[in-house]
């Protein structure tokens, strides 16, 4: 019989090349660069939707005033914002980033933009825009995202919880507003950080000076969210909630005088010391006794000399192998226990830590190393609207799923850094995408809502 001739490989497109890698067995192992139009980032179509359903960057870049003659802009305020945030939400923080993604067929088809037309943005044309941002486009942008915030409620919640906090922001160079703080031993900005206590919800962030807030700047940026608040849900119960570095005479005077409650910590002092010390005295005799951690609560009206007038303070005492130590609260809420308020009201304050977390680690918010301060408030709007983005794709798509709960980085890793091959078409843009992904049923949930969206 004739020979059968061995089977020939495939030629290999013009321009590829094949890498070989140590064999497993006699079988080998080879890599060939020769996908067309392949990405990694598949999930940024997740992205896309959730951004057009809050309508975040929608926001940002309608209050944007564009000075640019149109005559040669080729690219809008809305495919920059776009492309910088979905980078950002996909791991690349940096404007240099754009540089390496402008031809990425992904982030174009989730710009707006066919794979087969123009590149997006490069890193000058990501800096320009970011310099160019003024203090008249910072104050409407800062309306847009807490506007943004209101709209995801589709009726007036009961109550919300309005959680603020300034966390440290390090400076590696001459930025407007770096100082040195002692407590961290480093330059540092403190931008605030907003959230609604309840759902995780960001209301806004906002860079500042690396020292301890003052009663002006906690007064000024509360004022703005609270009227804004009220002017869309009047009735909803508002509570603020933070730690004793708020708990200034001005601060409390303003939120009673327009019906805030609120729950702050307290630093402690020896007329606070001295009010708890029997209790401390028993929590230590008790843990000696049982060698079990003690806890109590007590509550007491105190007034500081600089108040205008006495309040509610909830001591806990906790004795432990440690120690024993003691914690303040303020509060004018008066007909909840000591312990529930300590423990399930102001505890839960932790929470927005790891909201903090989230926009500050997974998202790099911490990247504020512009010169400008406008510049790096402007970059703090564009990684809040990053966060906005991923907490309402796990809010709303992942509710019900193994990943309802997960942080930034698991739904990144699992659900965003997918493989795909884009194909493309006159009339179609088709992603081929692992047929053993596990975010295969996310990409069908976010295609239901999407076409509920458009009406199909």
């Amino acid at each position: 019989m004739p020979e059968t001739p061995a089977a020939q490989p495939p030629a290999e497109p013009a321009g590829a090349f094949q890498l070989s890698f140590s064999s497993i067995g006699s079988t080998r192992v080879q890599a060939v660069f020769d996908e067309p139009d392949l990405s990694s980032d598949g999930g940024t179509l997740l992205l896309r939707e959730a951004a057009e359903a809050n309508g975040i960057v929608a926001a940002m870049a309608r209050v944007l005033r564009d000075s640019r003659s149109q005559a040669h802009v080729k690219h809008t305020h809305h495919e920059l914002i776009m492309q910088r945030v979905l980078q950002i939400c996909q791991g690349y923080e940096d404007a240099n980033d754009c540089d390496v993604l402008r031809e990425d067929s992904a982030f174009r088809v989730a710009v707006g933009r066919r794979p087969d037309a123009e590149p997006l943005a490069s890193q000058p044309t990501m800096s320009r825009l970011e310099n160019s941002i003024g203090r008249r486009d910072l104050l409407r942008l800062f309306y847009a995202v807490v506007d943004t915030f209101i709209d995801s409620y589709a009726s007036a919640p009961p109550c919300m919880v309005i959680d603020m906090d300034p966390t440290t922001n390090r400076v590696y160079g001459d930025q407007q507003m770096g100082l040195f703080n002692a407590h961290y031993d480093d330059y540092c900005l403190m931008p605030f950080h907003v959230y609604e206590g309840l759902t995780g919800r960001l209301i806004t962030a906002v860079v500042r000076p690396g020292k301890t807030p003052t009663d002006t700047e906690i007064l000024g940026l509360l004022r703005r969210i609270v009227r804004r608040i009220r002017g869309r849900f009047p009735d909803t119960v508002l509570i603020f909630r933070a730690d004793s570095h708020h708990t200034k005479p001005a601060v409390l005077d303003w939120l009673e005088a327009n019906d805030v409650r609120y729950v702050l910590g307290m630093a402690t002092n020896a007329v606070l010391r001295r009010e708890v010390q029997p209790l401390v005295d028993r929590a230590s005799a008790e843990h000696r006794e049982t060698w079990q951690p003690f806890r109590a609560f007590h509550s007491f009206d105190y007034g500081a000399g600089t108040w205008s007038r006495p309040r509610r303070i909830v001591a806990r005492v906790e004795a432990t192998a440690l120690g024993t130590d003691a914690r303040f609260i303020v509060t004018d809420i008066e007909n909840v226990s000591a312990r529930k308020l300590y423990d399930k009201v102001y505890c839960d304050r932790g929470n927005a830590e790891l909201m903090i977390k989230e926009h500050k680690c997974f998202l790099k918010s911490s990247r504020t190393s512009c010169t400008r301060a406008e510049a790096n408030q402007f970059r703090m709007f564009v990684h809040s609207a990053a966060y906005v983005i991923m907490h309402g794709l796990r809010e709303t798509v992942l509710s019900g799923t193994q990943w309802a709960t997960a942080t930034f980085q698991t739904i990144r890793l699992r659900l965003l850094k997918v493989a795909a091959r884009v194909e493309t078409a006159r009339t179609f843009v088709r992603f081929h995408l692992p047929a053993g992904s596990p975010a295969a049923e996310v990409f069908r949930r976010t295609s239901m809502v999407a076409a509920a969206r458009a009406g199909t």
